[in-house]
């Protein structure tokens, strides 16, 4: 394949930004007002809703779409003092009548000795160093994912997360089962949508279908967009604080909020998107969510624009693939492919029978067998690391209070968001790769290995 590399030049200039500077120019923003979504509130369940005295202070990092959703969740269990993005419209539109305090830097957040835990739920390429920050000012931390933007900063996120005494959460919310803001909730008592992932893993673990062979991940496709026109930043926009690590582009309001992740300097398309949630639950199926691929091949990928040496030739279109499929081969013999078309969710082949599972359906015989062979409950509550069924963000305010590990770590998590890191270096460079998931390196190609970093603006780099 020939692709085409978008020039650097000028685009990472070393522009020194003081922490003067950085205050003085953002923009302010506030939380939500939102009440919060319909949850099911059974002492079984999600417990009852907490007293005053025994409710943990929170600050929200980030509140645009899914941030909305993560405040409310949030505020379900919590007290929501104070918010912090860089856009101020979305700050005033969702400040509660001003009742929580505003902040355009989240550093200045999280000076707030108060607060006792933040969520962050900004744009992908500011999740690892807002969490690291986090964790250094002593909050628990829930971030929305994927975690990182690049294999190097799980690394450096594992490192700062183990040598600390704080919890973090990963939004990868299909381990608990809550729903999408997008489809109703999940209503516990009906078996609407009960446990459905997690089922299906115990399925695999108990081998209902035998030795597994195949598994399959189908996480829809990308978007074909631009060329889109290059204007000034809105006033309410701090566009250089929003660019944060990325290399400075001119605006396009197509690059920010809800389509950032088409754009390869925020993000990692639809494989880092839909990709994680299904590659996560599929490497725990098959006991690899601690380890990785042997080898990850592109069969086949469709860019939305021209692309040269693994970068886009321009710079006013989406950038992040719009078809694709992808091998990638484990250790215990497994192919896990990663696609975009067919039903959005997970097949899984085994020796005796396959089943399928997403969000809104587990189908196939091994499950119609669950009436005369049921998962025993101690299999699910062990997948649920001892808790009882709850809500994601519940999962969460439960761990920081007896000080256990989430349902989803960030230790797992790295491993799953790390097989599509490489499933995206894979169709940019256009080659297969062969991953040793023990050194955390690309074997043979140096090249490949050094896309495991990004480079990133002075003032803005992720370290631990």
């Amino acid at each position: 394949m020939t692709y085409a590399r978008t020039t650097t030049n000028g685009m990472m200039r070393n522009r020194s930004v003081s922490r003067r500077a950085f205050l003085r120019s953002s923009a302010g923003l506030a939380a939500t007002g939102l009440a919060a979504p319909y949850f099911h509130t059974s002492a079984g369940l999600c417990g009852p809703p907490m007293s005053p005295n025994d409710r943990p202070q929170i600050g929200c990092i980030g509140v645009g779409w899914i941030g909305v959703y993560d405040v409310a969740s949030a505020a379900r269990y919590s007290d929501v003092v104070a918010v912090c993005d860089v856009d101020r419209l979305r700050a005033e539109a969702s400040s509660n009548g001003g009742k929580r305090a505003i902040f355009d830097d989240y550093r200045r957040l999280l000076d707030r000795k108060d607060i006792d835990a933040v969520t962050i739920s900004t744009p992908d390429h500011w999740h690892a160093r807002i969490v690291i920050d986090a964790i250094k000012a002593g909050k628990d931390v829930f971030c929305q994912k994927p975690l990182t933007l690049t294999i190097d900063e799980g690394k450096i996120l594992c490192r700062v997360v183990r040598a600390s005494d704080r919890v973090v959460q990963v939004g990868t919310q299909q381990r608990s089962n809550d729903p999408n803001p997008a489809i109703p909730p999940v209503d516990f008592d009906r078996g609407n949508g009960k446990e459905l992932f997690l089922t299906a893993i115990a399925l695999c673990q108990l081998g209902r279908i035998g030795k597994i062979r195949r598994v399959t991940c189908a996480i829809g496709g990308g978007r074909v967009g631009g060329p889109f026109r290059k204007t000034a930043p809105p006033p309410e926009l701090n566009w250089n604080l929003w660019q944060g690590q990325a290399p400075e582009h001119e605006y396009i309001k197509e690059r920010v909020h809800g389509s950032f992740r088409l754009w390869w300097e925020y993000a990692g398309g639809i494989m880092a998107d839909w990709g994680v949630h299904h590659v996560d639950i599929a490497q725990w199926a098959i006991g690899m969510d601690r380890a990785g691929p042997l080898t990850v091949e592109p069969l086949r990928v469709v860019f939305p624009t021209p692309m040269h040496n693994g970068y886009a030739v321009r710079d006013d279109c989406y950038s992040t693939p719009t078809e694709f499929l992808v091998k990638c081969t484990f250790a215990n013999g497994v192919e896990l492919f990663i696609r975009h078309d067919t039903d959005n969710g997970i097949l899984f082949e085994g020796e005796k029978g396959r089943f399928f599972v997403n969000r809104n359906r587990l189908s196939g015989k091994p499950v119609e067998q669950l009436s005369q062979e049921p998962i025993p409950e101690e299999v699910l509550r062990k997948l649920r690391k001892g808790k009882k069924p709850n809500t994601h963000m519940g999962n969460f305010i439960a761990c920081t209070r007896d000080r256990t590990e989430p349902i989803s770590d960030v230790f797992t998590h790295h491993r799953a968001v790390t097989t599509c890191h490489l499933a995206n270096i894979a169709m940019r460079l256009g080659r297969k790769l062969t991953w040793n998931h023990e050194t955390e390196q690309i074997m043979g190609d140096d090249e490949a290995n050094n896309w495991q970093v990004r480079a990133q603006r002075k003032g803005f780099e992720v370290c631990g």
